[in-house]
């Protein structure tokens, strides 16, 4: 099993405190002869669509020193996860979270937009000192 993600606690405790339900710690898909890891895999009761939403976290701390190859590393897993859900598990929605810094550095910038004008990747931005969610995306 992969190294957890030094904000793998953070992200954890601040979906539960946002009223998210763990499922999965971590989420295992298989395609082909393939295992695929996902940080968690949590559900949340929707009382207005009664209904539950299901996602799936990858959690990126994006502290190398190349904000290129941490944005190619989580993309990289985000679509590949990504498909691997639509096929296996098409109720839950791929997320990758990241730190309000990361958002900042990398996401407010001209590369990391044209994702999010793109709407090909759903980030979710945490505080990791109050360990809470800041913002869902999209």
């Amino acid at each position: 099993m992969p190294a957890r993600d030094i904000y793998y606690e953070t992200v954890r405790n601040a979906l539960i405190k946002d009223g998210w339900n763990i499922t999965h710690d971590p989420l295992y898909l298989f395609w082909g002869g393939t295992k695929v890891y996902i940080d968690l895999g949590a559900t949340k009761f929707l009382a207005a669509q009664k209904g539950e939403k299901k996602i799936a976290i990858e959690i990126k701390s994006f502290l190398s020193a190349s904000k290129i190859h941490d944005l190619e590393d989580a993309l990289g897993h985000y679509f590949i996860y990504e498909e691997v859900l639509l096929r296996k598990d098409p109720e839950r929605v791929p997320y990758i979270a990241i730190p309000d810094e990361a958002y900042t550095r990398v996401f407010e910038e001209s590369l990391g937009k044209l994702f999010l004008e793109s709407k090909r990747v759903n980030l979710i931005i945490f505080d990791p000192v109050k360990e809470e969610i800041s913002q869902w995306i999209p």
